[in-house]
């Protein structure tokens, strides 16, 4: 299990719906969950909670309450991150989550790729969910099916950083040391 730095599983990450078949190590979904639980939350409450799936029938069931992630019944595995909706920042907190697991999963070659468009009614009832959580975002993980190199398509970053005020033009040369 070789290990990438930060910046390059951030830059090189890729949302993937599509796995092959060969099994994750247990060890590595645990670094995964690890991951989940040591994310950091509004006013340290983690108030988050954590469904690991990875019975291929509850997978088939993720992806018949998904409307936006049938492709999740391939996955190997996947996690639903519950949140705790009266917090005003609870969906701030999943997406650190995802994003967290979805690096340390990069970080071994596991892909993922995340969706939070479901049919909460039919979720709940399936994975038991209590009254008092929300499913907010289900992240899918798995090998990728075929060779990804991680290259991005992003805008360059003059386009999205402005200096000081919005509009202001960026300028990497000028940045302070």
């Amino acid at each position: 299990m070789a290990a990438l730095d930060a910046f390059q599983c951030v830059a090189t990450k890729l949302d993937l719906r599509e796995f092959d078949p060969k099994q994750v190590p247990s060890e590595v979904k645990l670094k995964v969950l690890e991951a989940a639980r040591t994310t950091g939350s509004g006013n340290n409450i983690q108030h988050w909670k954590f469904i690991l799936v990875q019975d291929r029938e509850n997978l088939g069931k993720l992806a018949r309450d998904s409307t936006s992630g049938k492709w999740v019944e391939g996955a190997n595995f996947a996690v639903i991150v519950l949140t705790t909706p009266r917090f005003g920042f609870h969906l701030i907190d999943a997406g650190r989550v995802a994003q967290n697991v979805q690096l340390a999963a990069w970080n071994y070659g596991v892909a993922s790729g995340a969706f939070a468009g479901m049919n909460r009614a039919a979720l709940e009832k399936d994975f038991k969910i209590s009254s008092d959580l929300t499913a907010s975002i289900v992240v899918g993980f798995g090998y990728p099916l075929r060779k990804i190199i991680g290259r991005k398509n992003r805008k360059p970053i003059e386009e999205l950083v402005f200096a000081e005020r919005y509009g202001e033009p960026f300028d990497p040369q000028q940045l302070k040391t």
